[in-house]
């Protein structure tokens, strides 16, 4: 069963919106709008999207994922996401 994460700052309504690791299945991080990006000081990749936490559960929604979980860490908020297996 593929699992998306999607994390933002508390200050959602404006992005930048986080929506996978550099392993995750490039042809979704094409459709969330996503790029490879290397944060300055860290040794790995993440996508980004410029689209709003929002516009990304939509697009996921629509993509068949649901929502497993939310939480709150820090100055974050991270949803885990899901897809029934085919």
């Amino acid at each position: 069963m593929p699992h998306v994460i999607v994390t933002a700052q508390i200050r959602i309504e404006t992005g930048p919106t986080y929506v996978g690791d550099e392993h995750s299945d490039p042809e979704l991080m094409l459709k969330l709008e996503a790029d490879k990006f290397k944060e300055p000081g860290n040794n790995f990749f993440v996508y980004r999207s410029k689209l709003l936490p929002r516009q990304i559960l939509d697009r996921l929604e629509y993509l068949g994922y649901r929502i497993a979980g939310v939480a709150g860490i820090g100055q974050t908020c991270m949803w885990t996401l899901f897809k029934e297996s085919e």
